[in-house]
């Protein structure tokens, strides 16, 4: 049986359902604890309408990043899309490295939709921002191989964020 919140999330305009959530709190948490499960549709609209109306390392996200982290294999693409996007905008701390490793092995896997690789990837850059020893793994996993299978668009996108943190590392001669 389909919950009003659950009704609102398929029927409701974007504008409508983020100033819905702003005056309800307690359907904020009902979004994120179903954007942390598999009860599609409902659970990829949860989780994209999330980071449409977090904040910048959202306190109400911040006790949850672990268990986001641990459901993100549980997750189809379309989910998993909207959940890195929630957790790109989050500082991690206790669980980067899974959470890295997870964007890696998201962006290998060239058979996937691009935005899901394109969000593991935005993942991975903000990792290497913060620990610069990654950015020469990063650069391996930029090559044609993982590339091709993506528009010119992104392949563009993602040669200025490469060269972008070049740049900044020669600067700061890391």
């Amino acid at each position: 049986m389909e919950s009003t919140f659950e009704h609102l999330l398929t029927t409701s305009h974007k504008a409508d359902l983020i100033t819905h959530l702003n005056s309800n709190p307690r359907d904020f948490a009902k979004a994120r604890k179903l954007a942390i499960s598999n009860k599609q549709p409902y659970s990829q609209k949860a989780a994209w309408l999330l980071w449409s109306c977090m904040k910048e390392n959202d306190q109400r996200i911040k006790k949850y990043i672990n268990q986001i982290i641990k459901f993100l294999s549980n997750a189809n693409d379309s989910q998993l899309r909207e959940l890195l996007i929630v957790l790109g905008k989050m500082d991690i701390d206790d669980d980067e490295g899974k959470l890295f490793d997870i964007s890696v092995e998201t962006w290998k896997k060239v058979e996937k939709k691009p935005s899901v690789r394109y969000a593991a990837f935005k993942i991975m850059i903000k990792m290497a921002e913060k620990y610069p020893d990654l950015f020469h793994e990063i650069q391996i996993l930029t090559n044609k191989q993982y590339t091709d299978t993506l528009s010119v668009a992104a392949r563009n996108s993602i040669r200025k964020r490469i060269d972008k943190i070049s740049a900044h590392r020669l600067q700061h001669n890391i």
